[in-house]
């Protein structure tokens, strides 16, 4: 989640360190620590305000779990659509834009690696190859559509593989400015091992990807800073402002709807 470096999974070191007792509380005593680290001075996440706002969408989507389909005119020119999952959260939670997505007219895939925890080079590479097989097995090139680290993903892949894709989409991702402009970090760095400044892979976030690239942010976002996911001329083509919360890029109307005219836009 930083502008210079990537993402990952548990370090190898701490994977070998977990098999005996000693190494468990070694991993324990790091994520401990990290928990009491504070963020710069300068950076700030979105108020609490924001944050409690995302509360009200949760609260919202289980008083209410069937949702009425979203009114999407028929594709003129059909897409092919991998959808990438946030930070914590599994594929099943992009259903629902899965499904209004297809009832339009295009094909949607899932990114087939379950929850997204933050990638190992080892996943990430699976990943690629997963890109590579639909671009190939469906004949056109894919449009990646990620949300918040899910984003980051696409962005990465398009850099190493812009010959498969068609565009990327970003919905809340924090791929500029500070790693710690967001409400996550400390979550972030509890479940990956590592700082958000010192990830094991490396990347440059704010490098924009050589195809068609379009951030959709919030100035609602409660989790990712507005400045992050918008970011700056240069690190995207265009920037899309929504009114939807950041859980709600998942699924709200207004999101879906903002994915699919970015599908119909021509190159």
């Amino acid at each position: 989640m930083t502008t210079s470096t990537a993402f990952a999974g548990p370090a190898p070191r701490e994977r070998g360190r977990a098999s005996s007792p000693s190494g468990w509380r070694e991993m324990a005593a790091r994520r401990v620590a990290m928990l009491r680290e504070k963020a710069p001075e300068e950076a700030r996440g979105p108020c609490l305000k924001l944050l409690l706002g995302e509360l009200r969408t949760v609260a919202r989507q289980m008083l209410h779990p069937v949702r009425q389909p979203v009114a999407l005119p028929m594709a003129e020119t059909p897409r092919v659509v991998m959808l990438l999952p946030g930070f914590g959260t599994h594929p099943l939670r992009m259903r629902y834009m899965a499904r209004q997505l297809e009832a339009a007219g295009h094909k949607v895939k899932r990114w087939g690696m379950g929850f997204n925890l933050g990638p190992t080079q080892e996943n990430f590479d699976m990943l690629a190859r997963r890109v590579c097989a639909v671009r190939e097995r469906y004949g056109q090139e894919v449009v990646l559509v990620g949300w918040s680290l899910g984003g980051i993903f696409a962005r990465e892949v398009a850099k190493r593989h812009p010959e498969h894709i068609a565009k990327v989409i970003t919905m809340g991702s924090p791929f500029s400015g500070t790693p710690y402009g967001n409400n996550a970090w400390r979550l972030y760095q509890l479940v990956t091992g590592h700082s958000v400044e010192q990830p094991p892979v490396e990347a440059q976030m704010a490098v924009k990807p050589p195809v068609e690239t379009v951030a959709l942010w919030s100035p609602r976002d409660g989790v990712i800073s507005p400045r992050c996911a918008c970011g700056r001329p240069g690190e995207r083509d265009r920037a899309v402002a929504l009114r939807c919360t950041h859980i709600g890029f998942a699924s709200s109307a207004e999101a879906i709807r903002a994915v699919a005219l970015e599908l119909e836009r021509p190159k």
